[in-house]
């Protein structure tokens, strides 16, 4: 595993209610088995950016790649990649494991394309924690602003710039498949926090923001 995380670090920041898993039993072996599997179970994602893929409600799995698009569509992908679980979503791109390896690739049926976007699953979690994180304790003027304060909120955008850079260069040095170049999912995603576009209404960074 490339980063240390734990389901405690994730409840304490998110609590439970914002933190989600997948069940050992909804991965089809021998993904079951693989060490991302076991992080999903065992440690989960932020829920917000990232959507994580629910079990079928019939037969309790996760849907395979070949289920949820047309792999024939996709002159680059993986010989056995139509078998990989699919674990989430992410924007417009299908997140699958590959059990064999352990990396996570990203499959945009709009684009047809598939790229590897994270060499592990605690890269995947790791990003997720850090940019939902940034998400939820941002605020504009740096909680100090009222009303009646003529804010700098360039300044703001400048300060938001530099967190989401910080978690892209932290990131790079580590594992540089999510921010390889400005066409992953997670450098529109980095872009769209940036320009403050992904705050929830009802989060202190959207309060600040909009009053």
């Amino acid at each position: 595993m490339l980063f240390d995380v734990t389901r405690g670090e994730l409840v304490e920041v998110f609590g439970e209610d914002g933190t989600a898993s997948i069940p050992a039993t909804a991965f089809p072996p021998p993904a079951g088995d693989s060490a991302g599997a076991r992080l999903l179970q065992r440690v989960g994602v932020p829920t917000g950016t990232l959507l994580l893929r629910q079990p079928d409600e019939d037969n309790g799995l996760l849907p395979l790649v070949r289920e949820v698009v047309h792999i024939e569509d996709f002159e680059n992908a993986p010989q056995d990649s139509g078998a990989w679980p699919v674990i989430g979503r992410l924007l417009n791109a299908h997140l699958a494991l590959a059990p064999a390896s352990g990396a996570v690739h990203a499959f945009d049926a709009d684009e047809e394309t598939v790229r590897e976007l994270h060499t592990d699953v605690s890269c995947l979690i790791q990003v997720t924690l850090r940019f939902q994180r940034l998400l939820e304790e941002f605020t504009f003027g740096d909680g100090d602003c009222d009303r009646d304060c003529d804010c700098d909120e360039d300044a703001d955008f400048e300060r938001l710039e530099r967190e989401v850079e910080r978690i892209r260069q932290e990131t790079s040095g580590v594992d540089p498949l999510p921010f390889q170049n400005d066409e992953t999912v997670w450098s529109v995603v980095a872009e769209e926090i940036a320009a403050g576009r992904r705050f929830r209404g009802t989060g202190p960074g959207a309060r600040s923001l909009h009053g």
